[in-house]
């Protein structure tokens, strides 16, 4: 299986899973024409994309769905609730309904929901298993916008091979920084995002020794830099000495490198 964001920030996230023959696109939060360029400069057709997966209904998550699905005949799939908050697909042939709990199946690939806290309609997060470089299912999970690590998202981490999980705020830095109190407090509260400090430890204290990669994702634009994202998250992980997996972290205006796993 390949992976890689598209990209990842408050001002877009889009990510990918799959093979040159079959891929989903977990969330589609930049413009079409953006995606389309993107894959097409990672050597991705857009025939290959089976299914466009929405997480929430933030702009940010949801962007270029619309043009994507209708231009390119792409199924999107989110929950009732997502979809009704929000204009994501205006091509009801498109539109697929899945619980908060549920599980697709899209050739070789397996796209599985589950629920998350985030100030939104019905978030979820999802996962993607699909045979991997040795033929054995490997499975990454694509966690961002969590407010805590609950306990869906603690499994999740246990279960995967690949995260991207979401590192969005420093604390001090949001702690100094210029946002409003309110806004400070809905950030780090629990229905907002994870910090450095919580996505390390969410994975230090859940993860198995069969994760080979983490990529920090979501990262604010005011309040953290991806030096300190690394610096924090990888001081937690020394702590276990049966991880040697790669750390990366990925960009708001740029892909990440292509991970194959």
């Amino acid at each position: 299986m390949e992976l890689f964001a598209l990209a990842s920030g408050s001002s877009g996230n889009c990510f990918y899973a799959g093979d040159r023959n079959q891929a989903v696109l977990i969330d589609a939060g930049l413009s079409a024409k953006k995606i389309c360029e993107v894959l097409e400069s990672n050597g991705r057709k857009l025939s290959s994309i089976k299914g466009i997966f929405i997480t929430h209904e933030h702009t940010d998550h949801k962007r270029g769905a619309d043009t994507l699905a209708r231009k390119f005949g792409i199924p999107v799939y989110a929950t009732e609730k997502t979809f009704s908050s929000s204009s994501i697909c205006s091509d009801n042939s498109l539109i697929n309904h899945i619980e908060r709990k549920s599980s697709i199946k899209l050739g070789s690939l397996t796209i599985e929901s589950f629920s998350k806290f985030h100030s939104s309609a019905d978030p979820v997060s999802f996962a993607v298993t699909a045979p991997g470089k040795d033929r054995r299912a490997k499975r990454v999970a694509i966690i961002t916008d969590i407010g805590r690590a609950c306990k869906n998202v603690c499994s999740e981490v246990e279960e995967s091979d690949f995260l991207f999980i979401e590192s969005n705020y420093d604390a001090e830095m949001l702690r100094k920084g210029p946002y409003l109190p309110w806004h400070k407090a809905w950030i780090s509260g629990g229905e907002g995002h994870l910090s450095n400090k919580q996505a390390g430890l969410c994975v230090l204290e859940h993860s198995s020794s069969r994760l080979k990669g983490v990529v920090l994702s979501h990262l604010s634009a005011v309040n953290n830099i991806p030096e300190l994202a690394l610096k924090t998250f990888t001081s937690i992980m020394k702590e276990r000495y049966d991880f040697r997996g790669l750390i990366d972290v990925s960009k708001r205006n740029a892909p990440t490198q292509l991970f194959s796993i």
